[in-house]
């Protein structure tokens, strides 16, 4: 398969191109498969459509593809993957991060100048839930039972994970909220997810409830998020994604006491670089023997 970069090229996933039996062509009328790297521009996607008659594929560098509607939506008909499930370690990884960091109060005790009481949450026996069901989302899942935790995965169909204590829908969120100590968000963004969590369900989780959000910021109502830590009607919030992203100085969210914020540094370029080539590698395998490649995208459901 002839393929085209854009955006960061490097050895690795030259190499991965070359051992999966690919070809890197630096003129964009001879790709067959278009592989979108870290800093490509959907412009230049645009772009590349108008000048290679035989697209058939195009790979994107991120599991969120929201970017990419309009590219998406002017070629439907092309085969689209992406990253999802790929950098599944290293995100869940900083999930779990975050998770203990808030209950073992971690963000007082970094600002704290002075001895105080001892204080803090086990992990060990609490009600975990994580929404979405993706590579980043099983291995939370995996990780959290780890540890004597009861975990519910909440996603879009009612197929049931069989690594977790319970799957519900997205309907049946709202009733588990009251019995949950954890909440992970490790979802797509879509129309239908967007502001998932928002001053409702923060009211119905209980006060010495936490919040991670791996995923996307737009996944929160930020104000209301704001809110319910002012007002401690939430132990904690611990987030590598925010909406505005990044965040801007200034904003109330840095001064929140309860609040751990990361720069999205779930997965930096360093770990994922050889993530991106291995999945770009196994793709163009996978094409190339005319099976089923990984991370499909499903325009519909918009991701």
């Amino acid at each position: 398969m002839r393929v085209s970069i854009i955006g960061t090229d490097y050895p690795e996933l030259q190499d991965a191109i070359g051992t999966a039996g690919g070809e890197v062509v630096s003129d964009p009328t001879e790709a067959e498969g278009v592989v979108v790297s870290f800093a490509g521009q959907v412009q230049e996607l645009m772009e590349t459509f108008q000048k290679a008659p035989a697209l058939s594929w195009v790979q994107l560098p991120s599991a969120g593809i929201e970017r990419f509607t309009e590219a998406l939506k002017e070629r439907p008909e092309l085969l689209w993957t992406s990253a999802k499930g790929a950098y599944a370690l290293p995100v869940a990884e900083h999930a779990l991060t975050l998770t203990l960091a808030l209950l073992r109060e971690l963000p007082t005790r970094v600002r704290a100048r002075s001895w105080a009481a001892a204080t803090g949450t086990s992990l060990h026996g609490l009600k975990v839930l994580v929404v979405g069901a993706g590579g980043v989302g099983l291995e939370i899942v995996r990780l959290m039972k780890c540890f004597d935790t009861r975990v519910t995965v909440v996603r879009r169909l009612a197929d049931p994970v069989e690594t977790a204590d319970a799957t519900i829908t997205l309907e049946d969120l709202d009733q588990h909220l009251p019995d949950t100590d954890v909440v992970v968000l490790a979802a797509a963004l879509t129309p239908g997810t967007r502001h998932l969590i928002s001053a409702h369900q923060l009211g119905l989780l209980p006060e010495t409830a936490v919040l991670v959000n791996v995923g996307r910021g737009g996944l929160v109502d930020t104000p209301a998020l704001v809110t319910a830590l002012q007002e401690q009607k939430l132990a904690g919030a611990g987030l590598d994604v925010t909406d505005p992203e990044p965040l801007p100085e200034g904003h109330p969210l840095w001064e929140e006491p309860r609040a751990l914020i990361t720069p999205h540094a779930a997965d930096t370029l360093e770990m994922i670089k050889p993530l991106f080539a291995a999945r770009v590698g196994e793709n163009i395998r996978r094409i190339s023997a005319g099976e089923v490649p990984a991370g499909v995208v499903d325009a519909a459901a918009g991701y």
